[in-house]
């Protein structure tokens, strides 16, 4: 009896090894397979920033300027709009456009917001802005007989344009977590006074229907060689939480031009936005020497100026805030 009490022990006991030898497989199966789901929703972003292109980029902001000056109701300003149309419709679930009239003291302006969707078609929406129209005329040129002269826009205009474009392409490539808007405002750059400005996020703040975001970032003058950008002060005013974690974020990634400091308050497009209840953040480097003068052309530009501020957005669409 002792025998047989001695062997049924012994084979408990075994059982029991066995079954803990083939539970520690199981556990330890478990635990890479979360740590590669988690290495997979870690790497996100820094794919889509592999995927990023400054070359690319600045090959847009290049092709845009090739176009010339592009004022509203210019041959230049219908080729770059269709240009960008066509360029985002390779990569957008859905591109549309948003036309609108516009009637000036001295002309009557046919204007196109251009708009693209990229993403989940519901929940959280992230818009991302620029404008593609360029100022009609050189109005802080130095030299006075140049201030009449359209001015070619390669920071002012299509350098924001430009990262976007190349943002399109990485979200085609790697689809967000959330639901994207790019929307290329017109008429920005218009008028000679701020009443005949910022045209197409005026009427797009007023007709935002199933393009309406959470909140959103208006990239503008960001693709300067020298590029500095401290806190734009109407974004920090409005939304003072939202405009500093984007700046902490920068911080984070190491992106130096990105300066902890308050700068101007600026009216531009993201302000129409800010009246509505959209928060907005600008980034814009508004000390550029060139700012509105002939002078504002491709040599001035960068392509490490725009993977900077790409690296941030891509950063924000892929982790959130």
């Amino acid at each position: 009896m002792r025998t047989q009490c001695f062997l049924l022990l012994l084979v408990y006991l075994y059982c029991g090894v066995l079954n803990i030898a083939r539970a520690e497989p199981d556990s330890n199966s478990q635990k890479i397979e979360l740590k590669d789901t988690t290495d997979f929703k870690a790497s996100t972003a820094r794919q889509a920033n592999a995927t990023f292109d400054a070359q690319r980029a600045f090959a847009a902001l290049e092709k845009q300027c090739e176009f010339g000056p592009r004022p509203p109701g210019s041959v230049a300003h219908r080729e770059t709009q269709n240009y960008l149309f066509a360029e985002l419709q390779k990569y957008a679930s859905s591109v549309a456009l948003q036309p609108h009239t516009y009637k000036a003291k001295t002309e009557t302006l046919q204007l196109n917001n251009i708009l693209a969707e990229f993403g989940p078609s519901t929940g959280e929406t992230l818009l991302l802005a620029a404008h593609w129209d360029t100022r009609p005329f050189a109005d802080h040129d130095p030299k006075p007989e140049n201030r009449d002269i359209p001015i070619l826009g390669a920071n002012d205009g299509a350098s924001g344009v430009a990262i976007l474009l190349e943002i399109a392409r990485v979200l085609k490539a790697h689809p967000p977590p959330r639901r994207i808007v790019i929307v290329l405002f017109d008429g920005e750059d218009y008028g000679r006074s701020t009443d005949d400005m910022f045209i197409g996020s005026r009427f797009f703040a007023k007709n935002l229907g199933k393009w309406k975001p959470d909140y959103g970032i208006l990239l503008d003058m960001v693709g300067d060689k020298d590029l500095t950008l401290p806190i734009e002060r109407y974004s920090w005013t409005a939304n003072r939480e939202f405009t500093e974690a984007i700046w902490n974020r920068a911080s984070t990634l190491g992106l130096g031009p990105f300066q902890q400091r308050l700068g101007r308050a600026i009216m531009d497009d993201h302000v129409p936005l800010i009246e509505v209840g959209i928060p907005m953040v600008d980034i814009i480097d508004f000390d550029y020497p060139y700012w509105h003068t002939i002078e504002d052309t491709v040599d001035k530009c960068s392509p490490k100026s725009l993977e900077v501020v790409a690296t941030l957005v891509i950063s924000i669409i892929y982790d959130g805030l």
